[in-house]
């Protein structure tokens, strides 16, 4: 039997986002009351929202253009749809502190213990329980990522992507630059705003599909992450 996993953060209209990034606002652009005629109603019955957010809202992918300037061009709807459709394995690193990096060696050795290898064209996740312990608080914006290092040594093992939990992937101020660098660089990239990445331990390998919108020239985009259990 199939089992799916919703890795999705909600969309909603004063939901956290990242330091100056559009906030998302959202409202009733026709009401099911005004396509009836109805006069004056009581109430108004949303049949269409209007949304204002950024790309980089909730649980996203990031483009490579969104890496460096020297990336133009290579926007969200030009980046090859098998990055987004890949085998995953997610990793427990949920004894991680705030602000504190996640380093090369303790990747390896979380690998072991956890008895998971990481293959070439995969999607890495981290699970640091950040959301659950921290999500719109005070404490939001500085959970744990990884150094500059692993980023590489994660570009070198040729995966599609990784994830996390938190807005960024790296340490804000520490390693969150060069890790989006890093991705540009070496033509990998990763998602931010996980959720429900503790559902995911011990159980395996399984199916990550994180599939963005077709923008246009986008940076980023939201995506429905989840992760399939289907014996593969």
């Amino acid at each position: 039997m199939i089992e799916i996993i919703d890795l999705s953060q909600e969309i909603y209209e004063g939901m956290p986002v990242f330091k100056d990034l559009p906030q998302v606002k959202m409202n009733i652009h026709n009401s099911h009351e005004e396509w009836g005629g109805e006069v004056n109603p009581k109430k108004k019955t949303p049949a269409v929202h209007k949304l204002e957010l950024g790309e980089h809202t909730g649980t996203h992918v990031d483009a490579l253009n969104h890496m460096s300037k020297e990336y133009e061009g290579q926007s969200i709807d030009t980046m090859p749809l098998s990055l987004f459709y890949t085998e995953g394995i997610c990793l427990d690193f949920s004894h991680k502190g705030l602000n504190e990096l996640i380093e090369i060696h303790e990747i390896q050795n979380a690998c072991e213990q956890m008895n998971l290898v990481i293959e070439k064209g995969d999607t890495v996740l981290f699970y640091t329980d950040h959301y659950r312990k921290h999500y719109d608080s005070e404490n939001w914006p500085f959970g744990p990522g990884l150094s500059a290092e692993a980023v590489r040594w994660l570009g070198e093992k040729e995966v599609s992507a990784f994830g996390v939990e938190t807005m960024s992937p790296g340490v804000r101020k520490v390693s969150n630059r060069e890790a989006h660098l890093i991705c540009g660089e070496m033509g990998f990239t990763h998602y931010e705003n996980l959720i429900n990445l503790h559902e995911l331990i011990g159980k395996g390998r399984f199916r990550f599909i994180g599939f963005p919108l077709k923008i246009r020239g986008g940076t980023g985009s939201p995506v429905r992450a989840v992760a399939v259990f289907d014996g593969i």
